[in-house]
Parts: structure tokens; sequence; C-alpha cells
């Protein structure tokens, strides 16, 4: 639980540039070309990224926030094994 934890915590990491590059372009929509203009879809498909990019940066704080109750998760299964060997030790001796 603890290594998916800090997975998630580092999806970020990955995500920043190429979102970063991905909004960039939103901006740049010269690669329609004259199909771009002629349907005039820009402002949707500008639109359409900007949401995209949007809804990733949701996903990654749901990530964030997942990422700390698993840790936590995590650290009260570590307290639960300390505690069940420290009552078999005192058990037994």
């Amino acid at each position: 639980m603890h290594k998916a934890a800090s997975g998630l915590r580092h999806v970020g990491h990955h995500t920043a540039k190429p979102l970063q590059e991905f909004k960039a372009q939103s901006h740049d929509l010269s690669a329609l070309g004259a199909l771009g203009s002629l349907l005039s879809a820009t402002e949707e498909i500008r639109e359409g990224m900007a949401t995209l990019a949007k809804l990733t940066g949701q996903l990654e704080d749901e990530w964030e926030a997942e990422a700390k109750l698993l840790g936590e998760i995590s650290d009260a299964f570590d307290l639960l094994d300390l505690l069940l060997a420290a009552a078999a030790r005192a058990k037994k001796g």
C-alpha cells in the first residue's frame, strides 16, 4: 500500500510537462489549417482542450487525496503489526 501511495503521489510529476505542452498547443491550432477555420471549429477545439486540461488537474488532485488515504491506511496496518507482535511477545513471556 505504501508503494502504491507513493506512486500516486508522483503522477503529477509525470504529467506536468505533457499537460503544459497540451495547454500551449490549445493556443496554437495552426495544425488545423484551413479545415479548422472552414468548419469554424477552432474555438470549440480550444474549449475542449481547456476542459481536458482542467479535468486532468482535477484527476491529479483526486489521486493525491487517494494517495494520502492509502498512506494513512498503510501506516495503520504497520502499527497494527507492531501491536500484534508486541502482544504475542507479551503472551509468550
